[in-house]
Order: C-alpha cells, then structure tokens, then sequence
C-alpha cells in the first residue's frame, strides 16, 4: 500500500519539517543541499571529498521508480535539508542498501530516524525484508540511528568499513522506540507553546476594541512574564505597549504568535510570526473551516506554511492557550480571568464551551496548569496534549472535552497508557453511528465500559467533569468501594446510602453513621475521625443538613474544619453542605463540596471504579501460534470485499467449513461430500442461526431427512441454502468487530440468542488486546454464567474462548482494511469451541491512524 505523500513531521525539538518522494525537479535543491555540506559530512556519506554532484550521478539521484529504488527528502520551508534513500539488490531480492544524509545545520536533531521508518515502511510494501548499510567507523552518529531504533542489528568490519544488516519488520521493541520519539517530539512541540519567551499578537486595534485587544488586555494584565510585541501597521503604541510593523522589528525574542486577523491576512501573518522566529501560531480568528470550503481552503494553507515554516498551530477558531505556572502567566484566551494556578489541565474543542469551563472551574476552586482550546483541530489536537500532560510535572490531572476523535487509535492508546499515573477525565458523547455488516456496535453503556477500560473517567455534563475533577484534584485516590457515610440527618445519610447502592458502591458494614441533628461540631468531626480510622471504610461521604429552626447557626465552618484532617489518613472524603449549612467563602481548601448528596456520590463512584482499573494488572498482549498476517494481507489483497475463511485461517481461526447449495442436487452432492449427519440452514444472513424460526435444521441423519427438510426450508426461506457437517453442541456466542470512532477497532464477546440481542448484552474491549482484556471478556457479559456451568450443565473451555478473541483482536488490529468481522454462532463447549459461520468485511486499502511511520 503507498502511503500519501508528502507529510509532516515532527522533529526531537519540536520543530516541523515536510518529508515527500524525490522527483527529478528536485536536482537543483540537491545540488544546492550537496554545497551546504561540511567536508566531514561529505566525506562520511560518499567515504571520499565528492565536492561537487556529477551530472549522471545527479540524475540517477533523482529518478526513481518509488519500488525497487526509493528516495525520499526532508524539506524545510522550500528547502531540501536531507535525502534517504534505499535500493533493492536485485530483481526481487529481499534486500535492499540504505543510505541517508543530513545538512549539518539540521542534524542531532531525529531526522535520520524518521526517514529510517519512512524507508522502512516504504521498503516492506515491495516485499523487501531487510536493509544493508556501508558506514565509517566515524560516523557515530549515523550508527546510532540504526542501533538505537530496536532493530536486531549484525555488524562486520571490512576494508575500514562497518557493514550493517537487519530485518525491518516492526518488532515490539521498534514500536516502543518509535512511540518514545513520538512522545518526546510532540510533548515538546506543546511545551514551546505554553511556555514562550515572548508572544506576537496580530489583530489588535489601537482603539482597543475588537478580539485582537481582549487578548492582549488579558495576555497583558494575567501578568506575562515573557514579552509582549503588538503588532501592528501603523499605530506605535496599543494597549500601553509598544506596537511594531512586523514582529521581528521588535528585536526580541518571539516564540508565538498569537492571532486575531480575518482569514484572507493569516498567511502574510504566518510568513511575518515565522521571520521573527515564532514556534507556533494560536489563531482565535473564526471563518475557516466551520465557515464552508473556501474557509477550509484558506485553514490548509494557514497550517501548510506553518508547517513549512517549523510551527505548529492551535485553532483556529479557538480561545487561546494559557499557563498558570508562575514562572509564565500566560494567559492568551478569550477568558478574561482563569482559574488560580493547580495541578488540573484542561483541553477544550469548543472555544465557546471553553469560556463557560473555565469561568465554571474558576467558580469552583478548581486549579488549574495550562490550557489549550484547539477549535477546528487543524494541527494541535487532544493527542498532542496528553502527550504533554503525561510528562508535566505540573498536572496531576486531565480533563478533556471532546466532539470528534481525529485519531482513535491513538487516543486510546495514549489514554490507557497516561491513566496509569495520571487520571484522564473526559466529557465526551456515548452516542455512536451503526456499526459496518451485522452488529450495530457499542451502546451507550458499552461506550461507558470502553471509556473505563482505557483508563478514562467519561461524565456526561460540564458539572460532572468538574465534580469529579475537583475530587481527583484534592483527594487521594480509594483503596476500594466501601463507604462510610457520616452525616446530621437520617434522612441524608439514608439518601447517601441508597445513592451508593445505585453508583455501585458499598455502604461498609456499620454505616451509615448519624450524629443526629442536635450535635455539635465536635461531636461531627470525632465521627468523621472514627470513620476514617475503621479499616473496613475505602471513602467516606459526610453530609450536614441545616440547624433546625431555633438552634444556634454558628459553627457551620467547623463542620466543614474537620474534613481536611480526615483526608490525611489517605482516604478520600466528599461532603455535602446543604444550603444555609456553609456560608460561602468558608469551605477550606481541599474540600469537594457538592450541592447534592447525589452529585457528590456519583463522582465518589467515578474515582472508585477509575481506581479499581489502576489497580489492577493491564496483562500483556501474548504471542500466539499459527498466525501470519501476511498471508492474512495476501488473503485480502486475493479475495477481495469477502476474505473470511483464507484471512481467518491465518491468524489460526478454524471455521467448520459449509457449502451453499440452491437445488436439490446440489444439497445431496454436498451431503456426499460432507457425510451425514448434516445440517442445512436457509443461506439469508439474518436466518442462518435462528433455530427458533425454523430456519435451521440440526441432525439429519440421512438422505431422505435432508430431502424432507430442504423441501420444508426452500418452501419458507427461499431455494439458497447452506449444508454443514452435525458439530456436537454447545453454548452458542457471537465474536464481533467493529470501528469505533473514539476507540478504533473494538472486539465484542456476548452469548448468541434472541434475548441476549435484544438486551445488547455483549462485552466491548479496544485493540490490542491483553490476555486479561480476552478473559474479561469471557465473564464480563450478565448471561456469561451459562459458561460457567449454569444450573448444574458442564462448563465450557473458557481458556479456549479467550485464546480466540486474542487471535481476533491480532487480526483487527493487524489489518487495516478489515471494517468487520463477525462469528456468529460460536458453540462453545467443555472441549473447546466450533465456528459455524463467519462474515467479514472489508474497505479500501487507507492508511491506519497510529500505525505506520510518525507523521502529524
């Protein structure tokens, strides 16, 4: 499959570079490059002075026929600063040489990697295997390339000469490598955003109206500690400030740009931030890709010469990015006031969402880090952040609202590899569009589960992301799911106890604990204290009603006093305070206080269950026997939209095999062929397991059953049919496959039946998937008991249930063309399983986000 070409990448420090196929118009800027070149670097790569490019030499350099012979060159700006190339042995050989160069201004910066896996994957779709390379013993730095990437490198030195060979298969190892520079790459693309020495606003006016002004105002009075350069045409002064024509007229250091122009000026904006230096773009301007397709026009060129230019871009149609790190105070957002400094950062897709967010959270005491509202997405997105996120020593926690999911793949992976260490809390929609062939995919409960599994906290409203937000924030995490519940009132703390019950909580044994409505403070905090002490309580939840009419209103905040003492034991508490019970401004800091018993439970119970999947082993993703996906690959390329039986075999599927049939003939040659007993079932997919229509006739033992039973089934179903061999029986189930838009390719495990279908009980996980993942599966759905020996009947082999989803979730994961795949039905039984029909679907051959060699 050829990839697209050209792409952007992402270089160590950050910066962005354009990597494409060379063609023959390239010779003047691989002359131009070659004459760039230090005599070391020359002599390290053509192992002699080489001054200039010999015309023959040169024309071979750039003509290729982009399969036996490749080239590919890394350009910044209009500029060509590296060349790769690889060259097949022979006709056919599996080999091929590598070779690559870097200009000396641009090296020791993660070039020659990326063009090693561009080469690398480019090379594995002519079928070459394995690469040669010639290096001096001098070049350092080029065999690091090749060692440090996780390739199993064997070398031999001959004539002063390193001769290098390895297999370029990805391996675990390459993929580690790989996902390591990616992480590093794009977490300092972020932090050179959020971070910036100095910051060039476009688009405000001198009379300090407009967006353009609100930004500087806000940039200006958050207190910035980096420089500040209005830019602007005429004016000399805006808001106070200096302003200048151009942003490098300002003489100092430039590193954003931040701006507010129409869409028709951004790119004189984008060439005059790059003269000066800038890092990246954040545009708030809207009417460009939301406006129609000539704003989407205008955004692609915005972000293409960024992007040529070495920046990144947030927007647009955003509200800004900002850093609450005092060392920083940056504030470049709409927002004219952000939350105070804290360990909670926060993406936002919608600027208009955001500004409510943050005005919300500032409201709440939420602290916050940073924050970024990416708009249209262009560039920056929800990834490029958790990348950041993950390593900040500064954000503890990380909320995200999300519309779209521009890679799932990624962000599933991202997020079940960050929630390890940090909690990720994402407001994010469970509806889901129909799946591809029989299964309408996920519901909403099961996108809920998906979320959970990937390590992510998924709430459905704005009060829930921060309810749950502030508790992740203050509080430890539970060490389980029982509650102690301590509170003034029978009637609250039985509301909080049968809160818990419907979270999924337990009330613990001996709560909840009323201290009646005539106690005092003190009597409040000694429960609360003893509440905290009793090992068998993981959390607790204090509720306080108002006096009652008569009694003294004093003390109120002592109440509420208590509660930071308690959370020192290293158990989490939540707290309710009526209204009337705190007046506002005396809720000590670290306090989670909720409006209702019910909202303070049900974030209580989001922490928990987000607990209970860090604490538990993620498992491995385990080899497995009998799998190739090569001819997994060569089954689909060979069998085109349907390749099931072929592509199924190669990861180790087995499925009985059936023969269709539409005349009476040609059942009875197939009953020949097969032996009796067969079965034979009307060949329409919605019928070929449904036993209670009729549609399937099990255990003719003869000729003459099967000619009395065709006759019944082309009578009520139609002439096609399917002929199977009699398999023993078992307990029927479904394995499934599907594209989810947040998750990628999710595989799904329920027991098959009517019922079971119309209760949507199946079991969901995302690809890859563990060997705790396929077992989890296994027991996970409510009928997953009939597998277990259900009312005395003999267990199934669920080892060997699990062994399969492993194999399917290896070819969903493997094959990118696959859209869907489905078994249905799987008898399940104490000696293993048997495949009775399978279907698979699949699309056109495009490239897998998060797959492949990096690119933005």
């Amino acid at each position: 499959m050829t990839r697209a070409y050209p792409v952007d990448v992402l270089l160590s420090d950050g910066t962005t570079v354009q990597l494409r196929q060379i063609n023959p118009q390239d010779a003047p800027g691989i002359v131009a490059m070659h004459s760039r070149f230090s005599e070391r670097t020359r002599y390290l790569r053509y192992f002699s002075a080489y001054p200039r490019i010999p015309q023959r030499d040169l024309d071979r350099f750039v003509t290729v026929d982009h399969g036996d012979r490749e080239a590919l060159v890394v350009l910044a700006g209009d500029r060509i600063v590296a060349v790769g190339r690889y060259e097949r042995l022979g006709p056919q050989d599996p080999e091929a040489e590598v070779a690559f160069v870097v200009e000396d201004a641009f090296q020791g910066r993660g070039i020659g990697s990326v063009l090693l896996e561009h080469l690398a994957d480019a090379a594995r779709q002519v079928d070459v295997t394995s690469f040669v390379a010639e290096v001096l013993p001098a070049n350092g730095a080029m065999l690091r390339v090749f060692a440090d990437f996780g390739y199993q490198v064997q070398r031999q030195f001959a004539d002063g000469v390193v001769h290098l060979s390895f297999p370029i298969a990805p391996t675990e190892q390459t993929l580690e490598v790989q996902r390591g520079r990616e992480h590093r790459t794009e977490a300092r693309s972020i932090a050179r955003l959020l971070a910036p020495r100095g910051v060039a606003v476009y688009g405000a006016s001198a009379t300090g109206q407009g967006v353009g002004a609100a930004l500087l105002g806000h940039l200006r009075d958050a207190g910035f500690t980096g420089e500040i350069v209005p830019v602007h045409r005429s004016a000399s002064s805006v808001a106070g400030l200096p302003a200048y024509p151009s942003a490098a007229d300002a003489g100092l250091p430039v590193d954003l740009a931040v701006v507010a122009v129409p869409p028709e000026a951004a790119s004189a904006v984008v060439a005059d931030a790059a003269a000066a230096g800038a890092h990246g773009l954040v545009v708030v301007s809207a009417g460009f890709a939301e406006a129609g397709p000539e704003g989407a026009a205008a955004q692609r060129t915005v972000v293409r010469a960024a992007h040529a230019a070495g920046m990144r871009v947030v927007g647009p149609n955003c509200l800004g990015v900002a850093n609450t790190d005092p060392a920083v105070r940056l504030n470049a957002t709409l927002a004219p006031v952000l939350p105070n400094p804290g360990p909670v950062g926060i993406f936002s897709q919608s600027g208009t969402f955001a500004v409510a967010l943050l005005a919300e959270a500032h409201r709440r005491g939420l602290g916050l880090s940073s924050f970024v509202s990416a708009g249209n997405r262009a560039d920056v997105s929800g990834n490029d952040l958790l990348q950041f996120w993950q390593a900040d020593p500064g954000t503890d926690v990380i909320m995200l609202y999300l519309e779209t999911f521009g890679n799932p793949r990624k962000f599933a992976r991202l997020a079940r590899g960050i929630g390890r260490s940090k909690p990720v809390v994402a407001l994010a929609s469970p509806a889901r569009s129909p799946g591809v062939g029989e299964s309408p995919g996920p519901d909403t409960e099961a996108v809920s589960a998906l979320f959970a599994q990937s390590g992510v906290i998924r709430v459905d409203t704005v009060s829930e992301l921060l309810d749950v937000g502030l508790l992740l924030a203050d509080q430890p995490l539970p060490a389980g799911p029982r509650v102690g519940v301590v509170g003034n009132s029978c009637a609250l703390t039985g509301l909080a106890a049968t809160a818990c019950a419907t979270q999924g909580l337990t009330v613990a044994a001996g709560y909840p604990t009323d201290v009646g409505p005539q106690a005092g403070a003190g009597e409040f905090a000694v429960a609360l204290a003893e509440a905290a002490a009793d090992e068998g309580v993981d959390a607790l939840v204090a509720v306080c009603a108002p006096p009652l009419p008569g009694q003294p209103t004093d003390g109120a905040g002592d109440f509420a006093a208590a509660l930071p003492a308690v959370s020192s034991t290293g158990k989490p508490a939540v707290a309710t305070f009526l209204a009337g019970t705190l007046p506002v401004g005396r809720l000590p800091a670290g306090v989670p206080a909720y409006p209702s018993v019910e909202e303070a439970v049900r974030a209580l119970a989001r922490v928990t269950t987000y607990a209970r999947w860090r604490s538990r082993e993620p498992g491995v993703v385990p080899d497995l026997s009998r799998v190739d996906p090569t001819a997994g690959e060569a089954a689909i390329r060979a069998a085109g939209d349907h390749p099931t039986r072929p592509l199924l075999a190669a990861y180790g599927i087995d499925v009985v095999d059936s023969v269709s049939a539409r005349t009476l003939d040609e059942v009875l040659a197939a009953v020949d062929r097969l032996g009796c007993p067969v079965v034979l079932k009307a060949a329409a997919p919605g019928l070929r397991h449904r036993l209670d229509l009729g549609a399937v006739r099990l255990d003719l033992a003869d000729p003459a059953a099967v000619r009395r039973a065709y006759a019944e089934l082309s009578v009520a179903f139609g002439a096609d049919v399917l002929v199977q061999a009699m398999v023993p029986p078992g307990v029927p189930c479904v394995v499934e496959v599907v594209e989810d838009p947040a998750f990628g390719p999710v595989v799904g495990f329920g027991l098959g039946g009517v019922a079971t279908e119309l209760l949507g009980d199946r079991a969901w996980r995302a690809v890859p998937l563990t060997d705790r993942d396929a077992l989890e599966l296994v027991d996970e759905p409510r009928a997953a008991p009939l597998l277990r020996g259900h009312r005395g009947a003999a267990p199934v082999d669920r080892a060997a249930l699990a062994d399969l989803l492993l194999r399917v979730g290896r070819l969903a994961d493997d094959q990118p063309r696959v859209r869907s795949l489905t078994l249905n039905p799987v008898l399940a039984r104490p000696d293993g399983y048997a495949i009775l029909h399978a279907t698979v679907r699949t699309g056109a051959a495009v490239a897998r986000p998060d797959t492949g060699p990096r690119r933005l």
